[in-house]
């Protein structure tokens, strides 16, 4: 038996009007809004506005913290107007909605997720990334997906441009990923329907994400903006969900492999996930011998300021070694798909990618 999650979503700038309509076909009568606290106050006045002249009630508007910890998972399980509440609101960006989506998942509480940035998929999977309090990586959770999103390209368009533009170089990792990692096995129909979507990841980035990137810069939200803001929330997060199952995982490789390798290394400045992971796509290119995909993902991610040095993300080639030590443990290098990683071939092509970068 295999049953497959997939979230519902609401679109537009008067998204928040269809929210009594679905909190009613769900039976809910409390809810509980959570989220980084940029986020609620972009957010949360236009979730209470709808609840105005409802029956619905508004436990608590709770900041979950900076990160998606073990240790802020448990302050939520914790905190009596979480439990008590039928759905929660997970509002804000990856680490916020996958921390609800965590302590949610505990519950057995329904989850609707805001997303107020689109820095990942997170507001449409059933997955989450969870760190340690010093930020290193301790591993993925598995909740089930937000029963439902709801967009506001109006919201994210507002916010600090650099999760925009994080969000389109953690997208551009999707399609080449689920590519490569089924490429080795005959797929069942879940797998081929994810391999199927994940074809359609890559284009709107490069066709869109230029222009909607300079549009987020302007606080304008445009056509563009919701373009990439449903590849990047709907189509990559679709995917995960088809790519990861209990007997397969075929949603991740080389890319998300160097970006939690990244997360052992302590180096000063923030870098931020998809920042990292655009640059771990011209490393899986580079360990491939993909010559003209490395070359056309490089230019694009030059095109829009993305890295393709190992020194625009914080490191230098004697990392490398660390890298390729923590990336060993990480989901991505266990699963082996197609083939297994070499580890020597995982750090030449580091290297190759790097000074390929810092050809052009």
């Amino acid at each position: 038996m295999r049953t497959i999650q997939m979230s519902d979503y609401t679109v537009g700038e008067d998204a928040f009007d269809a929210i009594p309509t679905i909190l009613e076909s769900y039976g809910a009568t409390k809810v509980v809004l959570v989220g980084g606290e940029r986020a609620l106050g972009a957010a949360a006045p236009g979730i209470k506005k709808a609840l105005d002249e409802t029956p619905i009630a508004i436990t608590d508007t709770i900041v979950y913290g900076k990160d998606a910890t073990r240790t802020n998972v448990n302050r939520l399980l914790e905190n009596p107007s979480f439990c008590e509440a039928d759905v929660a609101f997970a509002i804000g960006g990856g680490k916020a909605i996958d921390t609800v989506k965590t302590a949610g998942a505990e519950l057995k509480k329904t989850v609707f997720s805001v997303p107020t940035i689109c820095s990942n998929c997170s507001a449409a999977t059933a997955i989450a990334v969870i760190y340690h309090d010093d930020g290193s990586l301790e591993g993925y959770a598995y909740p089930p997906c937000p029963a439902h999103i709801f967009i506001d390209p109006k919201i994210i368009a507002e916010a600090p441009s650099e999760y925009f533009w994080a969000g389109i170089g953690d997208g551009l990792s999707k399609q080449p990923e689920v590519e490569y990692t089924t490429s080795g096995d005959e797929l069942g129909h879940t797998a081929t329907l994810g391999l199927a979507l994940a074809h359609t990841c890559t284009e709107p980035l490069m066709i869109w994400g230029e222009q909607g990137l300079a549009d987020v810069r302007a606080n304008r939200a445009s056509e563009a903006v919701r373009r990439v803001v449903l590849d990047i929330v709907v189509n990559t997060g679709y995917v995960s969900n088809l790519t990861n199952q209990p007997d397969f995982y075929y949603n991740s490789s080389i890319a998300h492999a160097f970006y939690n390798g990244t997360t052992s290394v302590p180096r000063e400045g923030t870098y931020l996930h998809g920042q990292v992971v655009s640059f771990g796509v011209l490393v899986m290119f580079a360990y491939r011998h993909e010559d003209e995909e490395l070359a056309r993902y490089a230019a694009f991610n030059k095109s829009i300021g993305l890295p393709v040095t190992l020194s625009e993300i914080g490191l230098t080639e004697a990392d490398i070694p660390q890298i390729e030590r923590a990336a060993e443990h990480t989901n991505e290098w266990k699963q082996g798909k197609p083939e297994p990683i070499d580890p020597a071939r995982f750090m030449r092509a580091i290297r190759d990618a790097d000074s390929y970068g810092r050809s052009l």
